[in-house]
């Protein structure tokens, strides 16, 4: 075992609603990360098909086939798309994080906001639901449940995830840092619109529009997600000290396209506006990681990715989260675990369990039911 290990951050759009092309898309940043020596690649929130951006720019009235698409394209966890990727890595001998949009068989269109963690064997050691889809995204994913928080103990250490709002919820996170967490990632939609920009009487570019000293949301101004998602992420990294991986998709122009197809202007304005997210490292006191590019072989570095697709590579020693630990460890030595007391449920919960079937009815060897889709 050693705690060396290169993590690649894929910024990247998905092939907009096409499992298959996004999926082929994904194998070939895989093959391309792999080529540059990762033993880790990330991939953003729901990366296969898409991110659901419609359901924040569109009324609902007018987003059933953007809905009706979405179920179509989703995919089982057990599933054509996830299996590719699961041999390609064992052929590449990596591990994948990957998001994607998760149907099941229980339904025709109940959807998961869903992420796996496949180990370089291509073992699943990690498929996780998120808890609670945020804001708009609850037109499109139903609640997910507590199987998944747990962390993926790879010949690394210990690697967890949350995604995206999840990263703000402290219990999902403590979860996570009880289990030994020593690198977290947190995966992110390409932009979060809150509202449609203001623009001041006669000027027609929001990128001139002065900055104020007081409040952004007083002003009227959008949500500052690559500000809110560095936060959040550098909180947990001091936390828990561990490392940190932004991965963060990227808005791409057939998205655009269609989403702005028959929207209203504002709609459309917020859409061509709206802050791109970034993706980046982090250390385990939460300030940034040194990080780097591959560009015509060689490698430069590079703070961050965000307004072009592409591979974001740091290296890093999970041993290193040793030394902050003596000062307060969370989980430990700076915890009264006489005072406070967790409880995680992490079964994995059915609509219905059938008594005839021996399968389904009785719980495996550590009290928890099969995944869904292993029964039918």
């Amino acid at each position: 075992m050693t705690s060396l290990l290169r993590v690649a951050a894929c910024h990247a759009s998905p092939v907009f609603l096409s499992a298959k092309k996004t999926t082929d898309k994904a194998l070939a940043l895989i093959q391309q990360a792999a080529s540059n020596k990762a033993n880790l690649v990330v991939f953003p929130e729901t990366f296969i098909p898409a991110f659901p951006i419609w359901s924040a720019l569109r009324p609902p009235t007018d987003n059933h086939d953007f809905f009706k698409r979405m179920a179509l394209e989703s995919i089982y966890s057990d599933g054509a798309e996830i299996g590719a990727i699961r041999e390609e890595a064992k052929r590449l001998n990596i591990i994948v994080s990957i998001g994607f949009s998760e149907k099941v068989r229980f339904s025709s269109a109940t959807l998961y906001n869903s992420n796996i963690i496949i180990d370089s064997n291509g073992e699943v050691l990690v498929h996780h639901r998120k808890l609670m889809p945020t804001f708009f995204e609850r037109l499109t994913w139903a609640p997910g449940d507590g199987h998944g928080l747990r962390t993926a103990d790879t010949r690394f250490g210990k690697i967890g995830n949350l995604i995206c709002g999840e990263n703000t919820n402290p219990l999902a996170r403590y979860t996570l840092m009880a289990q030994g967490e020593q690198l977290h990632i947190s995966t992110w939609p390409a932009i979060w619109p809150t509202r449609v920009p203001k623009l001041p009487s006669g000027q027609d570019d929001v990128s001139s529009v002065p900055t104020s000293k007081t409040s952004s949301i007083s002003q009227g101004a959008n949500y500052d997600n690559v500000t809110a998602n560095r936060v959040r992420a550098a909180a947990h990294c001091f936390e828990a000290k561990c490392f940190g991986v932004l991965c963060t998709g990227k808005l791409g122009q057939d998205a655009v396209d269609l989403i702005s197809s028959g929207a209203s202007p504002d709609a459309v304005r917020a859409l061509e506006q709206a802050q791109q997210g970034a993706t980046m490292f982090l250390d385990p006191t939460g300030a940034p990681l040194p990080s780097f590019v591959f560009e015509e072989g060689a490698s430069m570095s590079k703070d961050l990715l965000q307004n072009t697709e592409g591979i974001l590579y740091a290296d890093m020693d999970l041993e290193d989260c040793i030394e902050g630990k003596q000062y307060h460890d969370v989980v430990g030595g700076y915890q009264r675990l006489d005072v406070f007391d967790l409880k995680v449920n992490r079964v994995r919960r059915s609509p219905v369990y059938f008594s005839g079937d021996a399968q389904l009815a009785e719980p495996t060897q550590n009290g928890e039911r099969p995944e869904e889709g292993e029964g039918f």
